[in-house]
């Protein structure tokens, strides 16, 4: 099995290299211009895991290889660094944040091994940027807010018990009511940003990914609600058309189907 893994990836790294000299498109292709297509990437191999798709999961994390391996050769180009440098870095990395696996330390649960995880992160790191310092500007908001919460907690900034959290929510949930009240639209978003920020801290106590939560909702909305379009047009009417009693029955029938 582990020749077939290093023949696997040799001959992913010879095929680059001969699209690479050999393809017009893949020739052409700069850092910049897969990075695009990278993200995309990463959000469809999202949607897979969602899905619990496994066939769409071994596909989209070839897609992502590629990209490594893409990445990796224009590295080796310019002289700056090639697949091999890519991959010892990172098995150097993971055997320094595991020094319960690689060393002398003691990890017995998985949250004595992220808080030692982030310590080893802001020592290597981010000494001068700080515990936050290392959360990438460009994430999207939710999975930032919940990468910025694990951090804060892995240095000692958290809630007692996971339960005091509630407090929290309830408090947030009452001044977005208060400003609504007041109709400051300035504030209300100000609030309901601490609002979502309490939500998804919440989320990380209880040990739920708010971003795969929110994603299955959605994809349980789009289905219900695609659900009462192809029924009420089959009826030959248009959801303007009914009234919301009729489409609420349609809904619990939807609900029902899945």
């Amino acid at each position: 099995m582990e020749d077939k893994k290093l023949a696997a990836t040799a001959r992913l790294l010879e095929v680059m290299d001969t699209l690479r000299r050999e393809c017009p498109w893949d020739r052409k292709q700069t850092f910049d211009s897969l990075r695009s297509n990278t993200i995309e990437e990463t959000y469809e191999l999202c949607d897979a895991i969602t899905d619990h798709n496994f066939e769409g999961i071994k596909e989209e994390l070839g897609d992502l290889l590629l990209h490594v391996v893409f990445y990796s050769k224009m590295g080796e180009e310019e002289g700056k660094f090639n697949y091999a440098d890519v991959a010892n870095g990172v098995c150097d990395k993971l055997i320094y944040r595991h020094p319960h696996v690689y060393g002398d330390i003691h990890a017995n649960t998985p949250e004595e091994v992220m808080k030692n995880w982030e310590a080893l992160k802001l020592r290597k790191k981010n000494r001068k940027s700080g515990t936050l310092g290392g959360v990438p500007t460009s994430l999207p908001a939710m999975v930032k807010a919940y990468r910025v919460g694990e951090k804060a907690a892995a240095a000692g900034f958290d809630w007692e018990k996971k339960e005091d959290v509630w407090d929290k929510v309830k408090e947030e949930i009452g001044e977005v009511e208060t400003e609504i009240k007041a109709g400051n639209i300035a504030n209300m978003e100000a609030e309901f940003g601490d609002l979502f920020f309490a939500l998804i801290n919440t989320c990380r106590l209880y040990g739920v990914d708010p971003e795969s939560a929110l994603e299955r909702t959605n994809k349980k909305f789009i289905h219900r609600f695609n659900y009462m379009e192809e029924h009420a047009a089959a009826e030959g009417h248009s959801l303007r058309e009914m009234k919301l009693d009729d489409m609420e029955a349609l809904w619990q029938e939807a609900k029902k189907e899945e």
